[in-house]
């Protein structure tokens, strides 16, 4: 019965939509009459409804299909960006764009394509991702998971096949071919490892054995410094908070997510609705090269995530033989390194051969000055831990969340498939019930294991930055298992962090202690993150707003709205007043910059003065403010820029009142006035005259501030004062959705893709929801079919491998 009502349902589409118009890539070459008839024969196909903003609904019968009207809509819209990654993945950037160019790091942190290939042409050479294809569920992937990536493929393939490529960045280019199933779920590897090996690519494939008796020790401080600006990554991040039924208007959940992703490259977000008829429906953003939803919603639950604390890898120290630095030694035996030697073809050259080396705890690292500052010496080395290269569970943990009814069910698909590599999880439900869960995939490193087992270096990494560094040479040091973990080495879902059922459960990136200030959550492991320190400016502003929005009550849709747009800025609530103060009483209105001369400043006090303490486009003091800050931080130390210092007694409104009268203050102020002026930017103009991104020519302002101003609506923008200020985004608001239900089996959602759905200049979409990021607006949710059909936009047809 259900099989023939799903096929009922999407012949119905197929018979709504067969008269439809064409998108432009299609209608260049056939009539929409034609090729219906000519793809409703045999082979994979779908149905792809557009509607506002070039948001496709697919709909097909099972998940091959769906997975093949996935990648087909995808293609249009990311073809270049796709092809670039599929290059990637399979090691081919030295032979297509030269072994020294740099990557956009959208897939590792390969610093130049050759470090690149020679990472992923070994990972391809040991079949890795194969074998994890190859696990029975749930530690491999499911059919279904399988089948979407079959479909994706083919989708796109299909779409290379049937149209010409537009798009300028590959446009008649050879490296853009059809790929396999294996290039999917290479992409999947790649995102999967990204906080472990992923992230220190140059130092795996660098790390070479010694050549002479010289020996240095690893910097303990040198290594934190790494491991904290690895996990603590300026340019990512999120936001994310549900609310409980009891805090809102109606009694159902709410959620906002606001991740913050790169605005270019290979981990941009793509929008779509997912639909089996009987079997899946959830609409969302995709991670490039997905097939499945990677944060969305459906008629029942809401889900968003955020960059978590948790350090997904971890070191083993390994004694060495002395005779032979290619040898470890566990428990007295020796055991040889696997030497994994990779050749790489490069443009206009010779093929490169290195060779890689493994061990039992993983590749080894090596690296005077990478991701990772450890010395391969004589006597010792350094091999990185990554459980999530086993992980190929990902996608089906999200396929998960596609089909859950609530919270429960969220959180049971955490519990099945463990599959989040680097990310929290919030979620709300039609219920009313609230979620905030650390669920990720770490490797098992308790307390006590680090305490018996860390070496020198380990007990400063580890307390301090949640980086463990075993004893190699024991095997009573080995990372062990719990009786619910889905693979040895990790966490089972009892010991992940989580808080169910708060008024609010909220997360910026900070560790899990403070999820909701009035509940905090502790007795977690160290490798998870930390209790009791001091938050970043961004969990301060954020834990205040949501908090107050959970205390007032009566939330809706719109509340969720103006907190996203609010674009306070609270290092300006709690500073801008004492800097226009002390700026004010500088002797003569001058201060001393860092060139040693006197600049006027008085200019500068009254408009800190009157700064609204926003980040909103038509805001007069936010970009002085900004350059004040940024300047302020480089010049005086955190410990000497507040009087009331850090009290985790009071961790949401500590340290607060700044000290100007530390050396610097001044001369951080004189330096962003003449810089501003130097640019001949006045000191109050709109922040919005200053801060845009420039789409075909046009300048679209771009609203919100950088991560140290705590504005929620946090942007990363690239300054070129000789271009009129900030003059493009590097990462930011990226998917946005504000999600609540009404009762009816339509949720309520509204959503914005801040970049737009296309990388293609010459695309109707390249631009259009940029130009709604930048005036506050948003696109109402086409969800349930009766709001699908009445879209202005609709344009609907069908695609299939045949054409």
């Amino acid at each position: 019965m259900r099989t023939r009502l799903r096929r009922l349902v999407v012949a119905a589409v197929v018979l709504l939509t067969a008269t439809s118009g064409l998108p432009a890539a299609a209608a260049d070459r056939h009539d929409p009459r034609d090729r219906h008839e000519q793809l409703s024969h045999g082979g994979l196909s779908a149905v792809v409804r557009y509607t506002e903003y070039g948001i496709p609904h697919i709909v097909a019968k099972d998940y091959k299909s769906l997975g093949f009207g996935t990648g087909w809509a995808q293609t249009a819209d990311q073809v270049c960006t796709l092809a670039d990654g599929f290059v990637t993945v399979r090691g081919e950037r030295s032979r297509v764009f030269g072994p020294d160019a740099a990557t956009d790091f959208s897939l590792s942190s390969a610093t130049s394509n050759l470090g690149s290939d020679l990472y992923f042409r070994g990972v391809r050479q040991a079949r890795t991702v194969e074998k994890l294809l190859a696990q029975p569920a749930p530690r491999g992937p499911s059919r279904q998971v399988k089948d979407l990536m079959t479909g994706f493929a083919a989708g796109y393939n299909a779409w290379l096949k049937q149209n010409r490529i537009t798009d300028p960045a590959c446009r008649g280019a050879a490296w853009v071919r059809p790929v396999t199933a294996l290039d999917v779920a290479a992409r999947f590897y790649a995102i999967a490892v990204l906080g472990g090996q992923g992230g220190a690519v140059d130092d795996i494939t660098s790390a070479q054995p010694p050549t002479g008796s010289a020996a240095t020790g690893a910097d303990a401080e040198a290594l934190v410094r790494a491991v904290r600006e690895r996990t603590a990554d300026a340019g990512m991040g999120s936001n994310a908070v549900a609310f409980r039924g009891d805090t809102t208007a109606n009694g159902r959940g709410l959620l906002l997510g606001n991740p913050h992703y790169p605005w270019h490259g290979g981990r941009r977000f793509w929008q779509a609705q997912q639909t089996i008829p009987g079997e899946l429906n959830v609409a969302g953003a995709s991670l490039l090269g997905s097939p499945t939803i990677s944060i969305g919603y459906n008629a029942h639950v809401a889900w968003s995530h955020t960059v978590s604390t948790g350090v997904p890898f971890n070191l083993h120290r390994l004694t060495l033989d002395p005779a032979d630095p290619t040898v470890y030694v566990v428990d007295g035996e020796r055991h040889r390194m696997t030497e994994r030697t990779v050749t790489v073809a490069v443009k206009d050259g010779a093929p490169v051969t290195r060779t890689q080396w493994w061990t039992r705890y993983g590749p080894v690292v090596a690296s005077a000055d990478g991701e990772l500052p450890l010395p391969w010496t004589t006597t010792t080395a350094y091999a990185l831990g990554d459980p999530n290269a086993a992980n190929m569970r990902f996608a089906d943990t999200s396929l998960g969340f596609g089909k859950a009814r609530g919270t429960a069910d969220v959180l049971a698909s955490l519990a099945r498939h463990q599959g989040l590599p680097w990310v929290n999880t919030i979620a709300a439900d039609s219920s009313g019930h609230s979620l905030y869960t650390q669920s990720q995939v770490l490797p098992r490193i308790t307390d006590d294991l680090a305490s018996r087992c860390s070496t020198d270096l380990g007990r400063t990494t580890y307390p301090a930055a949640g980086l463990a560094v075993l004893d190699g040479s024991r095997g009573d040091c080995a990372l062990g298992s719990d009786a619910d973990a889905v693979q040895s080495g990790i966490f089972g879902p009892a010991r992940m962090p989580t808080l169910k059922d708060a008024p609010y459960a909220e997360n910026s990136n900070d560790s899990a202690w403070l999820a909701n200030a009035d509940r905090p959550l502790t007795g977690y492991e160290r490798v998870f993150g930390n209790v009791g320190t001091q938050r970043s400016m961004r969990t301060r502003g954020a834990i205040e707003d949501v908090a107050a929005m959970a205390e007032r009550g009566g939330l809706s849709i719109r509340d969720l709205q103006r907190q996203q747009f609010a674009n306070r800025v609270p290092a300006g609530d709690l500073a801008a007043a004492d800097v226009a103060r002390a700026c004010a009483a500088l002797p003569g209105g001058t201060a001393t910059g860092s060139h040693g001369k006197a600049v006027d400043v008085t200019e500068a006090c009254s408009v800190l003065a009157d700064w609204d303490r926003t980040a909103d486009t038509g805001g007069r003091g936010a970009l002085l403010f900004d350059r004040f800050w940024r300047k302020l931080a480089a010049k005086v130390p955190a410990a000497q820029r507040w009087k009331v210092p850090f009290s985790a007694a009071d961790p949401v409104r500590t340290p607060h009142t700044l000290n100007t009268g530390a050396p610097g203050f001044a001369t951080a102020l004189a330096d962003a006035v003449a810089e501003l002026r130097g640019a001949g930017i006045a000191l109050g103009s709109r922040l919005g005259e200053h801060q845009f991104v420039v789409r075909n020519g046009q300048r679209i302002p771009v609203p919100g501030g950088t991560e140290s101003l705590g504005v929620w609506n946090k942007i990363e923008p690239v300054w070129n004062p000789a271009g009129g200020g900030y003059t493009e985004v590097t990462t930011g608001s990226s998917y946005i959705q504000a999600v609540g239900w009404d009762g009816s089996r339509c949720p309520v959602a509204r959503t914005l893709l801040t970049y737009s759905q296309s990388s293609n200049p010459g695309s109707s979409h390249y631009g259009d929801q940029t130009r709604l990021f930048s005036g506050e607006k948003w696109v109402t949710s086409r969800f349930c079919e009766k709001d699908i059909l009445s879209s202005p936009a609709l344009r609907a047809f069908r695609v299939s491998e045949r054409n």
